[in-house]
């Protein structure tokens, strides 16, 4: 869903690691953790009645059937794990509620036999972001309400971080041993719609208060951007995640280069956003990523109010029509698939068929 595509991050970054005393996981229990697991196959996903993350997550607009429908959608496919992002809002505005939509989500998720991995803080999109009512999808533009949590202003507003603090604590305390949840994805794309280090501070912040809780599950920051704007914030993530999560648009021969790189860390490896097409799609990377067993968790389930579908491109000249290669997403509302083949390859390799 992001305009810069993270491609080779070189191992000598490890020589920036944090202090001694990291209280990560251990690389041998990480390894018996993802020993333990299938291989991980998903998506991220969004209900397609949801143009973002708040009118997923608020009440009025929070959607059981479609998402109920959709899960079984990815169930069809073989789909284990499901990647989904939360709100720091719609938390402020009633947890006690929030936390009841979470774990009706993962009851029903839990049903179609999926595991989920939520986040909780994203640098990605339009950064001031408010609770109630959201707009509509402007035309032909990918992902046009998608929201940054907790936006631009409150990255770096410390005077929040408590806030952000009890937010963070509350919600791993009430989950952090529900099998139904399989990953705590701390941070989508720290730095990104130009924050760079200034998301650093609070990246250290939610690592620091996660770990005191310590959940049952792992944690993670997937890196991202192999810049040298972003070697500060890649080591902090490669040294302090319990397993190694990442993100790769690119063609297939950086997917395998970047698992090479990763692999010198010592750690499980799940790619938790790929595939846009024609560059990077299933028949070309889905193949190695189970050969890797390296978990593979694409962009997008069902074309909706994120407009995925559409390419990054339409961010500066908005298409006029459905673009003739979908470059998210596998199936249309009513289930049926964008490419049979991509679906027949999906279940083939998930084992349902």
């Amino acid at each position: 869903m992001k305009h810069l595509i993270w491609i080779l991050l070189l191992p000598a970054l490890g020589a920036l690691a944090t202090a001694q005393d990291n209280p990560r996981w251990p690389a041998e229990k990480a390894a018996q953790w993802y020993a333990g697991q299938p291989w991980l196959v998903g998506c991220d996903f969004i209900p397609s009645t949801a143009i973002n993350q708040l009118e997923m997550w608020q009440g009025d607009t929070y959607d059981a059937q479609t998402i109920d429908r959709e899960l079984g959608y990815a169930e069809g496919l073989g789909f284990n794990i499901v990647r989904v992002y939360l709100h720091l809002l719609v938390w402020e505005a009633d947890a006690d509620a929030f936390f009841e939509r979470m774990d009706h989500f993962l009851e029903i998720a839990d049903r179609h036999h999926i595991a989920t991995m939520f986040v909780f803080f994203d640098d990605c999109w339009n950064p001031d972001p408010q609770p109630g009512k959201q707009p509509e999808p402007k035309p032909g533009l990918h992902n046009s309400g998608w929201v940054q949590c907790p936006g631009a202003a409150g990255v770096t507003d410390i005077t929040r971080f408590p806030a952000y603090e009890k937010y963070v604590r509350e919600t791993l305390t009430r989950f952090k041993d529900d099998p139904r949840i399989i990953l705590w994805d701390l941070y989508n794309e720290p730095g990104n719609s130009g924050h760079l280090e200034k998301s650093l501070p609070l990246l250290k912040k939610v690592f620091e208060w996660a770990q005191a809780v310590r959940p049952s599950q792992p944690i993670s920051a997937g890196v991202w951007n192999n810049s040298r704007d972003f070697a500060r914030l890649n080591a902090f993530q490669l040294n302090n995640s319990d397993v190694i999560t990442f993100h790769n648009y690119d063609d297939v021969a950086s997917m395998k280069a970047a698992i090479d790189s990763l692999r010198s860390y010592g750690r499980p490896l799940i790619c938790t956003e790929y595939m846009r097409r024609p560059v990077s799609n299933f028949q070309s990377h889905l193949p190695l990523l189970h050969q890797e067993k390296v978990g593979a968790i694409n962009w997008g389930l069902v074309n909706g109010k994120t407009q995925t579908i559409y390419p990054w491109e339409t961010w500066q000249k908005p298409y006029e029509k459905e673009p003739e290669i979908w470059f998210h997403d596998i199936f249309e509302k009513d289930g049926t698939p964008y490419k049979p083949a991509e679906t027949a390859l999906i279940r083939s390799l998930s084992g349902v068929e």
